[in-house]
């Protein structure tokens, strides 16, 4: 499953912890495997208004930095085509949470696997274009990436397919599909049924990768209704040194506003047990302020399966309307993880 190893990727710049596993059965072609991380941590600072102008606290606060529980299995139908599948949920480990278990069902699809003819999976998974595009930029532990990302467009009634790659090229496609079926007359918003898709292609020789894609950003998804276009990559100098430079732009629509212009510019600096990351965005708004924001991480692997990390981000949003002076403070989150 390719895409699993380029999500895990992403981050493995970093440590490849996070693509660690613990196998449970392997025998005759049928795998299982058990993943996950508990991670805790102190974090502070951020906006001190929200969108509406009503101030907030942005005090520290004890809190559980995405931990989550997944499984992995797949199993060999011949010596080409594998059908694979994936369960993963998020929980909240750093409160009582017994009635509600786990907070949320974070992957689950199952697909069909081959070296020939590419991948198809279906279900509740990370957006392809997130996988293939904007992954360079995905490092940071909480904030920090400021191109679109795992969620948009996609996050279940999802269908994916992208081709074996061929000459450092994959392509990729996306539909998610939006319904109302099942609702009551009071509930419908008379919206119908309605796809949202995504696409684009992905080059990867040598040290360079570069993506391009673009997002039919529907405004049930949260989106604007505009489409989306991302060009996206990375270049590894060394082994210690990866370069990543991107842009991204959508229109403004007339109801829904959220036009934009976003460059990114960043790199990750491993030494030994060190991981060092800094980023810098400009962000050109359609008739809202600009932004110059910034993010920087500092990350030490203890053991391979534990580690300790400081992030800080400047998101630099425009200040909502009737206030005046500082109205953002740098977040700053520390804490550590274990990766079983």
């Amino acid at each position: 499953m390719r895409a699993v190893r380029m999500a895990a990727a992403a981050v493995g710049v970093l440590w490849a912890t996070s693509a660690q596993a613990t196998p449970i059965y392997d025998q005759a072609g049928t795998k299982l495997d058990i993943y996950g991380r508990i991670a805790m941590g102190f974090s502070g600072g951020g906006a001190e208004f929200d969108r509406t102008g009503s101030q907030v606290d942005n005090g520290v606060e004890f809190k559980d930095v995405y931990s989550r529980l997944g499984f992995r299995m797949s199993h060999a139908i011949n010596d080409d085509l594998t059908a694979f599948g994936r369960l993963e949920w998020r929980f909240r480990s750093d409160e009582n949470q017994a009635e509600a278990g786990f907070s949320e069902t974070r992957q689950s699809y199952i697909g069909l696997a081959s070296e020939r003819f590419g991948t198809l999976q279906a279900g509740n998974f990370d957006s392809l274009y997130s996988q293939f595009v904007s992954a360079p930029f995905d490092v940071y532990l909480d904030r920090g990436l400021l191109f679109n990302s795992t969620g948009i467009q996609s996050r279940g009634d999802s269908i994916g397919y992208y081709t074996p790659e061929l000459n450092g090229f994959t392509s990729f496609i996306q539909l998610k599909h939006y319904s109302e079926r099942g609702l009551s007359v009071e509930e419908q918003r008379n919206e119908g049924s309605e796809v949202a898709t995504q696409g684009g292609i992905q080059y990867k020789q040598g040290p360079l990768t570069l993506g391009l894609g673009a997002v039919a950003d529907k405004v049930r998804g949260k989106g604007n209704g505009e489409m989306l276009y991302g060009l996206i990559g990375s270049y590894a100098f060394t082994d210690q040194f990866v370069a990543r430079l991107g842009f991204e732009t959508q229109d403004s629509s007339t109801r829904f506003g959220g036009g934009f212009e976003t460059i990114g510019v960043g790199g990750t600096y491993t030494t030994g047990p060190w991981a060092f990351t800094a980023d810098y965005y400009h962000v050109n708004r359609d008739n809202e302020a600009n932004s110059n924001a910034w993010a920087a991480g500092a990350y030490y692997k203890v053991t391979r399966a534990f580690d300790v990390f400081m992030e800080l981000a400047e998101s630099d949003a425009p200040k909502p309307a009737g206030v005046s002076g500082l109205s953002e403070d740098v977040y700053w989150l520390t804490g550590a993880r274990y990766h079983f």
